[in-house]
């Protein structure tokens, strides 16, 4: 399927719909998967029933498990909240924001040769609702944060292939260490078998 068969999703159903059709290839072309998702205009109506929020950390809520090609997720960021500097686990990693403003700060990956070194920067944005971005492994490392101390934030995630598991970085040093990541909430209900207690997670 090309780019001009695609229609502008009204709904978040719509969005999901057209995502299944784009992953029934197993090529992924990042530029329709990033045009699709910034075409979506948010709306509170299609996604506030899996936008779960904990007082204390970011959530992680499964939207759609794209029949094993991608995982579709909301995450909901209360103020101040923020992921540690972390990689994709060699997947497409897009985001889109549904509602306030998130800061992405994209990191140089540590250097090799030089151990126990501060992790270099490349660059700060700050992404506002209904705006797109896209990272994955070759691009480098980033960090996510909800830097508002009034308002909270919202953000659709989606990655390919899925993956369960990724490496956090400490800015210091640039050392690393796997985490297991879970889900807040699956499709609207809450998970009681799994922990929000993971690390890092998008």
């Amino acid at each position: 399927m090309n780019q001009t068969q695609l229609q502008v999703p009204e709904t978040l159903e719509d969005l999901i719909k057209q995502l299944h059709e784009i992953f029934s290839s197993d090529k992924v072309n990042v530029e329709e998967v990033h045009g699709l998702m910034e075409s979506y205009k948010s709306n509170p109506v299609d996604w506030s029933k899996f936008a779960k929020f904990d007082q204390y950390r970011y959530t992680r809520n499964l939207v759609d498990h794209g029949n094993g090609k991608f995982n579709l997720m909301i995450l909901c960021w209360g103020e101040g909240h923020g992921s540690s500097i972390h990689d994709h686990s060699n997947s497409h990693c897009f985001l889109k924001l549904l509602q306030g403003q998130l800061k992405e700060t994209l990191f140089n990956w540590p250097d090799g040769d030089h151990q126990n070194e501060e992790l270099t920067r490349k660059w700060e944005k700050t992404f506002h609702e209904n705006e797109c971005t896209y990272i994955n492994d070759t691009i480098g490392l980033h960090r996510v944060e909800n830097v508002s101390h009034t308002e909270s934030a919202v953000s659709l995630h989606l990655y390919s292939p899925p993956f369960d598991s990724c490496h956090c970085f400490d800015e210091r040093t640039g050392h690393k260490n796997q985490v297991k990541m879970t889900f807040w909430s699956r499709f609207g209900e809450k998970n009681p078998l799994e922990t929000s207690a993971s690390k890092e997670n998008n």
